[in-house]
Formats: C-alpha cells, sequence, structure tokens
C-alpha cells in the first residue's frame, strides 16, 4: 500500500512577501525544494507605502466676468448675518449704480433734450401734419350753408354805401329820361349774378386772376378737399376750386362757390395743413362772409366810382385855384365846404356814417376771420391751422425786412404798425388768431 507524499508544512509568509510573483515559499533555514526552472525575472525594489492624501483646498482662479462687474447692491435694511452668535450686519446706505464705460454694456439715460430730426418733406407720409384721405360713405349734412352775425352785420354796415350807390344811380337815370327806371331796376336785380356760375368764372379770371387747376394739381386738391367737405357734412361738388400763380401763402374765398388756394401753398405745404387752408375758406362759405362781402361790395361800387371821381375833379380844381394866388384857393374852400355843409344836412348827416364804415367794415372782417379759424379747428385741424399761421406770420416778417432793405433801412428796426393801420386792418394779427385756438389747441381732459 503506497503511502501519499509527505507535504512540507505552511510557515507563514514573511512581511517583505516574496522577491518576486511566481517564486516557492521557502521558509528560513531550509533547502528549497527543487522544482519546476523558472525563468529569470531581475530583482524589483519593494514597493514602499505610499503616505496617506490630505485634501487640501486649492485656492480656485478668479472668474473675471466679461463685461463690468456691477458692484454688489447693499442691503437696505439690517440683516441677519451668516454665522451664528454674531450681530446684524451693518447698514450701509445705497449707492449709485456706476453707469458702464462701454455703450454696449448697457443702454444710455434718456436725455432730458427732445431729440432734433430731420422733418420730412410736406409730400411725406411721415410728417406730422399729414393726414389720411381715404374715405368711404360721406354724411351730408341737410343744412349746408347759413347767414352769421357777421355776414348779417357785413350787409347791415353795407347799407349807407348801398343808398349813396343808388343815389348815384338815381342821378344818372334822370339823364336817360324815361329808360331811368329801367336802370335803377336792372342795377338792383344785378346783385343776383353774384351767384352766376359764369359770371364767377369771369370774376374768378379777370379781377382775382385765378385759374382752372392743371391735371396733377386737381389730383392733389381734390382728396383734400373730399377731406375737408367730408368732416364738415358738406357737398364739396358745390364748389370750385382755383389756383393762383404766387409765391405767397394764401387763399381765397369768393362769390358763392369759388375756392381759390395759391401755387405756393398747394406745392409747399404738407396735405393736413392745406385741409386746415380749405377749411378755412369752407368756413367763409357756410357762415355766409363770401357771399355778403361781394354783395356789399358790388352794391357800393356806383357810390366807390362817384367818390373818385369827386376828388379827381375837386384835386384839379384845388390846381386851378392855386394859380390865382390865397384868394382863389379861399373861394374854392368856400364853394366846396358850403356844397358839402348843404349835402349833409339834406340827408339827415347821412354822409357823415361813411367816414366811419371803413373802420367798422374792418372791424367785422376780423370777426369773420376768427370764425372762419374756429370753423377750421372745430373740423380737427387746429394744429395744422397753427403751423400755417406761423409760416404765414414768418413770411410777413421777410417781406417787411425785405423791403426796409431795399428803401435803406435794413439795419434799424423794422418800425411799429400804426394804430389807424390796425384799424383798417381785415385780418387779425398772428398773436389775437393763435390766442382764439388755444382751446382747440389744449389736450382734452
Amino acid at each position: 500500500m503506497t503511502q501519499p507524499p509527505s507535504i512540507p508544512p505552511e510557515y507563514p509568509e514573511p512581511t517583505g512577501g516574496p522577491a518576486h510573483p511566481g517564486a516557492a515559499q521557502v521558509p528560513p533555514g531550509r533547502p528549497p525544494v527543487p522544482g519546476p526552472r523558472q525563468p529569470h525575472i531581475p530583482p524589483q525594489e519593494p514597493p514602499y507605502p505610499q503616505p496617506p492624501q490630505y485634501p487640501t483646498a486649492a485656492p480656485q482662479p478668479p472668474e473675471y466676468p466679461t463685461a463690468a462687474a456691477q458692484p454688489p447692491p447693499y442691503p437696505a435694511g439690517p440683516q441677519p448675518s451668516q454665522y451664528p452668535g454674531a450681530g446684524p450686519a451693518p447698514h450701509y446706505p445705497s449707492a449709485p449704480q456706476p453707469q458702464p464705460p462701454y455703450p454696449h454694456a448697457a443702454a444710455a439715460p434718456p436725455s432730458p433734450y427732445p431729440q432734433t430730426s430731420a422733418v420730412p418733406p410736406p409730400g411725406s407720409p411721415l410728417h406730422p401734419h399729414h393726414i389720411d384721405t381715404a374715405r368711404g360713405r360721406v354724411h351730408v349734412s341737410s343744412r349746408q350753408r347759413h347767414t352769421d352775425a357777421t355776414a348779417f352785420g357785413n350787409l347791415l354796415l353795407h347799407l349807407p354805401n348801398f343808398l349813396c350807390s343808388l343815389v348815384v344811380v338815381a342821378l344818372v337815370s334822370l339823364v336817360l329820361g324815361d329808360f331811368g327806371l329801367l336802370v335803377i331796376l336792372v342795377w338792383l336785380a344785378s346783385g343776383a349774378l353774384v351767384f352766376h356760375r359764369p359770371t364767377e368764372s369771369a370774376l374768378a379770371r379777370h379781377l382775382l386772376r385765378l385759374r382752372y387747376p392743371t391735371p396733377q394739381e386737381r389730383a392733389t386738391l381734390e382728396p383734400v378737399w373730399r377731406e375737408v367737405t367730408a368732416r364738415a357734412g358738406v357737398e364739396g361738388r358745390a364748389y370750385e376750386l382755383w389756383v393762383e400763380d404766387s409765391d405767397s401763402l394764401n387763399a381765397v374765398a369768393a362769390a358763392g362757390h369759388i375756392v381759390g388756394v395759391t401755387s405756393f401753398a398747394l406745392n409747399r405745404l404738407p396735405n393736413g395743413e392745406l385741409a386746415a387752408v380749405m377749411a378755412h375758406e369752407l368756413g367763409h362759405h357756410v357762415g355766409g362772409h363770401a357771399w355778403s362781402g361781394l354783395l356789399g361790395h358790388w352794391y357800393a361800387l356806383p357810390g366807390r366810382i362817384a367818390w373818385r371821381l369827386l376828388r379827381a375833379v375837386t384835386g384839379f380844381l384845388f390846381h386851378v385855384s392855386r394859380a390865382f394866388s390865397c384868394l382863389g384857393v379861399a373861394f374854392f374852400g368856400l364853394c366846396v365846404g358850403g356844397i358839402a355843409f348843404a349835402t349833409i344836412s339834406t340827408l339827415y348827416g347821412l354822409p357823415l356814417l361813411l367816414l366811419g364804415m371803413p373802420y367798422a367794415l374792418a372791424a367785422v372782417g376780423r370777426r369773420s376771420e376768427l370764425r372762419a379759424d374756429r370753423h377750421a379747428a372745430a373740423l380737427g385741424f387746429a394744429p395744422m391751422l397753427a403751423a400755417v399761421l406761423e409760416k404765414l406770420h414768418q413770411q410777413e416778417q421777410e417781406q417787411e425786412q425785405a423791403r426796409l432793405a431795399a428803401a435803406g433801412q435794413g439795419g434799424g428796426e423794422p418800425p411799429k404798425e400804426k394804430a389807424a393801420s390796425r384799424l383798417l386792418s381785415s385780418h387779425p394779427d398772428y398773436h389775437t388768431r393763435l390766442h382764439h385756438l388755444q382751446e382747440y389747441l389744449q389736450p382734452a381732459r
């Protein structure tokens, strides 16, 4: 019976461990057990234990912002401290935030001054006084025109002129004999020609120096006129549009159906300001100012012609009387004075009213202009009308400076307007008209 091979006892492995992996474990003091031959492996250094790793807080490099760093906001009041046992954090007043040095870092603060920009041309839709003239259905008012207080006052003030003209026509009719009464009746009926369309056209062409607009001008005028009449509820086709070739800012309302504007107003004003001008002239038609003024002027025409003839004859006789020394002048003065006294006493002082008529008619004319301004402002054209008045005032000042420069007085101040000139003016001054527009220029509350 065979014996199993003896197994050597196991010995503890030295702390140093085998010299190299795969070597036989031989206890010290014993011969090595022969075994299979191993390849030669060079000896290696025994591994040494690594020291323990302690965590160290390495400082991180600070992160730099791409834009200008804003300082942290300071607390508005005392805040509790982040550390226990500490007192409240100190309170610092809030400091203003510094502005970034570059424009792209933050928006610039708004400027307290208004930004000046180029004003678009008058024909541009971006102009502040440009209006939209596209309108659909139009409401037409049943009352197209009326006679206001200024129109009635104008007719009343022309009554003395009418009576003087009637006397002149009656004296002329005495020369014609049996046809004298017919002449008076024809003259009285001639006032209806003011509303006769062919007569109006002849009046506009020859007396007012107006012309019909070209197709291009009509394409500009008609949409604006349609907008004005639509706001007023007036039938625009009842009126005729005319143009005056002039470099001044002006417009006219004449007879019963004529509305004329200058070429300057047509070509240099935006359509909103042109609409304000035309709305002003429409106010003269709606209020009856145009036909009453023309009718009064027509019936006063014979008296005006007679007055001019009388002045011419009187001036001629005065120059003739001067040839006979002072006695001739005295005799001429007595003759003229006697005739004047007889006329005044016979007509109960009515001729004396003629001396004050120009002032009264000018006052009524100024009132009618203010009423026409109010009509345009009530249609929504108050800002545009104020701009037109400013341009008109500036144009008048330039014309006055040019006149003074032509007279050799360009270096001095312009002379003040005389009181008589202001009283005889048919249009109020710029400041008065602008004052009456203030209630329409103020924003609604």
